[in-house]
């Protein structure tokens, strides 16, 4: 596959296997099987398969999360396999925001200090850390909501939050694992234009779904199934 300056992603031969069982009974499952595709800056992306089918195997490997058995996987044309554990943290801290199903929000800290924690991790002075919280929360329209912990907000606005997150390390790619899954279909909907507006602005946008109306915001889908990547759909 040929890089360009345009790819912020590149996976080649990408493979997962696990294995399950001791010594003649050992059977491998391959999560991923031998995958190729890349995602260019500013695009927004759905992967998308029915459960096993290895999209979120995928999502895993594209944040870091989880390394592959076999195959290369480039990010911002860095091959990450060759990283140290500290380089490859430090990476993916200033390339990749992360959004969940679940918020993954502490229930003890307010919103802020929730948008606060990736700087902190980074070692960025608490007066610059405030003040880069409180920008991402305006981003999102949670300027009225700074002091308020996870169980005194909405589905919709702790998701806020967590975009918020997000966005805080200007990191130029959004990893949303099903960032709608908890969520009421207005909410949603909400959800989704605001991810939207974040790609308009030149954000690398990757979401995991298995909802086809969500799906339909993006501009690509990267359909899975059995550990294959069974299909790429651009629209027009």
């Amino acid at each position: 596959m040929e890089q360009t300056d345009r790819q912020i992603i590149e996976v080649t031969g990408l493979t997962k296997i696990y294995y399950s069982g001791t010594g003649a009974d050992i059977v491998e499952l391959h999560a991923l099987n031998d995958v190729d595709f890349s995602i260019e800056k500013g695009e927004f992306t759905a992967i998308m398969g029915p459960s096993g089918s290895g999209k979120s195997t995928a999502m895993n490997m594209l944040g870091c999360l989880d390394s592959p058995t076999r195959g290369i996987y480039k990010l911002d044309g860095r091959d990450v396999s060759k990283m140290s554990s500290d380089t490859l943290a430090d990476l993916r801290n200033r390339t990749l925001g992360f959004v969940f199903q679940g918020f993954n929000l502490l229930p003890r800290y307010n919103a802020v200090e929730n948008v606060e924690l990736p700087l902190v991790y980074s070692g960025v002075p608490a007066k610059e850390r405030r003040a880069r919280a409180l920008r991402a929360l305006e981003r999102v329209g949670l300027s009225d909501r700074t002091r308020h912990r996870p169980n005194q907000m909405s589905g919709g606005q702790q998701q806020r939050v967590a975009i918020a997150r997000a966005l805080v390390g200007s990191a130029p790619i959004i990893l949303a694992d099903e960032p709608t899954g908890n969520l009421d279909t207005k909410t949603t909907h909400e959800i989704m234009n605001l991810l939207t507006e974040l790609n308009n602005e030149g954000k690398t946008v990757i979401i995991v779904t298995h909802e086809p109306d969500v799906a339909q915001y993006t501009k690509r889908i990267l359909r899975f199934r059995d550990g294959k990547l069974e299909s790429d759909e651009r629209k027009d």
